[in-house]
């Protein structure tokens, strides 16, 4: 199975470059199962089930989410339904919606970590318990590791190594160079990147921003605008034995 996951989808320009490129990407590389993370894709912070609706008819197969979840009240009952999004596993009981759900004979699994974060369950014990409370079957398997500390993604990766097909890191934004198969047999990213604006911070205009850093102050923040940076990654997974054969970077830009 070829599994493509896209990184933190940004606002109405990363909905837009999903639109654009995700049904070529699916015909090129044979694309089997689509995933985004998608908890900024409403206006550059929260979702909405009509944001949602956007990236599924662009040919997103699964949503997961992270601590911005929350931000916009609407999705709480969307989060309940029957469509195809995941939240953080590791929140409270009584949280709205799942943290995890099977698809197509995929488990993915959605969780967040605490370094520099929320204080929330322990996010490898709670993966721990998900794992056991599913079984061996499907075999295949994808974590979602919305964390801040790339230490805490790395330690995901390799407490996961041979257990899962893929731990692949979301939130940051900014994609890094170290996509590999760990020895066990784990497809591993510390972080995916975005689908957002290229020129500027994590998606969000530059000199908002920076008079946030250099006053203090409450500065609202909106998405940029210009050319779109698309961040994902592509895993190979054996169907028999749920270990990745491979995991590739593609990052595109779109004007």
């Amino acid at each position: 199975m070829r599994i493509l996951m896209m990184g933190d989808v940004v606002g109405k320009p990363g909905r837009r470059a999903v639109q654009k490129l995700l049904p070529e990407l699916r015909e090129e590389h044979r694309v089997d199962l689509a995933i985004a993370n998608a908890e900024n894709a409403a206006g550059g912070l929260g979702l909405t089930p009509e944001t949602a609706q956007d990236l599924y008819q662009a040919g997103v197969d699964v949503l997961t989410t992270g601590n911005h979840a929350w931000a916009k009240k609407e999705i709480f009952p969307y989060l309940e339904s029957e469509a195809p999004i995941i939240r953080p596993v590791n929140y409270p009981p009584g949280t709205p919606g799942r943290g995890y759900l099977i698809y197509e004979d995929v488990l993915i699994i959605n969780v967040i970590g605490r370094v520099f974060m929320q204080s929330v369950d322990d996010p490898f014990r709670t993966v721990d318990r998900v794992l056991k409370e599913v079984g061996s079957d499907p075999r295949i398997v994808i974590v979602d590791c919305h964390a801040e500390a790339t230490s805490e993604m790395g330690a995901m990766g390799w407490y996961l190594d041979g257990r899962v097909s893929a731990v692949l890191g979301t939130h940051t934004h900014v994609g890094t160079v170290d996509a590999r198969v760990l020895p066990k047999g784990t497809a591993f990213v510390t972080d995916i990147g975005m689908v957002g604006p290229r020129d500027s911070i994590i998606g969000n205009g530059v000199e908002e921003v920076l008079e946030r850093f250099m006053t203090h102050m409450h500065v609202r923040l909106t998405v940029a605008t210009g050319p779109v940076t698309f961040s994902s990654v592509l895993v190979d997974v054996d169907d028999e034995t749920g270990s990745a054969r491979s995991i590739v970077r593609i990052d595109r830009e779109v004007c």
